[in-house]
């Protein structure tokens, strides 16, 4: 079955919808993309002292992210190699070891095999330094962001960012140290839609107007001035979207709605001010005034092939996803921000996180009422097989952020992936 039409001579791109509804097709994509692509763990900072752990599912496989006895961040299959238990049952915590309580296995911070009870029973041969807790084939982080690959083949990860990389660092930059830090709390929330829903809708600027008029509406009426750019700025028309190979993508917007890395608008109130100021001083002290510009003054919405989306935007926010079924997706989603953030700053960042990004903000439950409702659509799927995506397709050069290049750079790969066959 075809299921991505890339024409570009005939001004031809479309979506088979049965890959948004179709089981078969999720099967292939956890063998062919979750089981090859560089995926999301966590965040450094979410682990800090010896012991921290976090324990999460990636790739229908129990995931442990946890620091060592060393203080090295580590990641390991939380299965135990007795029985195949989970040996770490909490969401997080600090331990000294992790215990299976169905035979009583135990491991150690580093991943060994502490204890077995009665021993003395197995073999001679038997050597439970063998039996440790396995880590995925691959893991590596770049800077602070931690990701698995299952393909022990798989091309190193700062490769495999590209040209996602140099977006990474602009987030970075709001921190005077370069380090970055996930705020305590985590949202969580399932959508009744094929996960590759949320990948379009989250760097998609074309939904803006029709999907967030309320949220538009609020900063109009609370004093916010929605002018466009003059001649001559950065990005035309608010943003372009621009494809940063391997599936990567991102809108690169000139901000007109505030954001809370150094740029005061009347919601945040006038409190806010001296304390934006301060943060957009150290900027340009720091960085220079066209770079402080570009960290504070402009806004992206990045996706990381295939499930990693850093939402620049209103504030910062990590967010990934992963499909339950065809028709199902769990949703993560933390705030980042910078570690030596004041309480002042902070408070402004959680609040601009909450009010657009929360699950009852004004962003979050339109994106989900919007992909549901497509869900539903794509039971036609069969007498309306194809959707259809060529926004800026007859364009040269730069397009707009409200184009698709960025939407078929993401298929383009993703097909790609989908057509090879699995490794024996």
């Amino acid at each position: 079955m075809r299921l991505v039409v890339n024409e570009p001579k005939a001004m031809r791109f479309e979506v088979n919808r049965a890959a948004l509804v179709d089981p078969a097709i999720l099967e292939l994509e956890r063998r062919r993309i979750f089981d090859t692509c560089w995926i999301y763990v966590g965040h450094e900072s979410e682990v800090r002292a010896p012991g921290d752990f976090k324990t999460r599912t990636l790739c229908g496989r129990p995931i442990l992210l946890c620091r060592d006895s060393r203080n090295e961040v580590k990641v390991f299959l939380n299965t135990c190699r007795h029985r195949g238990t989970v040996v770490c049952r909490e969401p997080e915590g600090n331990a000294q070891r992790y215990t299976c309580f169905y035979h009583g296995w135990t491991y150690d911070r580093d991943g060994q095999l502490y204890a077995i009870p009665g021993q003395s029973a197995y073999p001679p041969g038997f050597d439970k330094a063998q039996f440790g807790l396995k880590p995925p084939p691959r893991v590596a982080a770049y800077r602070g962001f931690v990701f698995l690959n299952f393909d022990p083949d798989a091309v190193p990860l700062e490769q495999y960012l590209g040209g996602a990389r140099e977006y990474i660092d602009i987030v970075l930059e709001q921190s005077p140290s370069g380090q970055m830090e996930v705020i305590q709390g985590t949202q969580e929330y399932d959508i009744r839609a094929n996960w590759k829903l949320l990948v379009e809708n989250s760097f998609d600027d074309y939904h803006l107007l029709s999907t967030h008029a309320t949220w538009l509406d609020y900063l109009k009426n609370s004093g916010v001035e929605m002018k466009r750019p003059q001649k001559g700025e950065m990005l035309p028309a608010h943003g372009v979207g621009k494809d940063l190979g391997n599936g990567h993508g991102t809108t690169d917007n000139i901000n007109f709605r505030g954001r809370p890395v150094a740029r005061w608008i009347p919601i945040y109130g006038e409190a806010a001010k001296p304390e934006l100021e301060r943060i957009r001083a150290e900027l340009v002290s720091r960085l220079g005034e066209a770079r402080a510009k570009r960290v504070a003054d402009t806004n992206r919405n990045l996706l990381i092939f295939p499930n990693l989306v850093l939402l620049d935007g209103s504030s910062v926010s990590v967010r990934t996803f992963e499909p339950l079924a065809p028709d199902r997706m769990r949703v993560r989603a933390w705030a980042l921000g910078p570690k030596e953030e004041t309480p002042a700053a902070r408070a402004i960042r959680l609040d601009s996180f909450l009010t657009f990004y929360g699950p009852g903000g004004f962003a979050t439950p339109d994106d989900i009422e919007a992909l549901e409702s497509v869900q539903t659509g794509l039971g036609a799927y069969r007498e309306v097989p194809w959707s259809i995506m060529t926004r800026g397709m007859a364009k040269d050069g730069e397009q707009l952020n409200t184009d698709e290049l960025h939407l078929r750079a993401f298929w383009i790969r993703w097909d790609e992936l989908m057509s090879r066959r699995d490794k024996d």
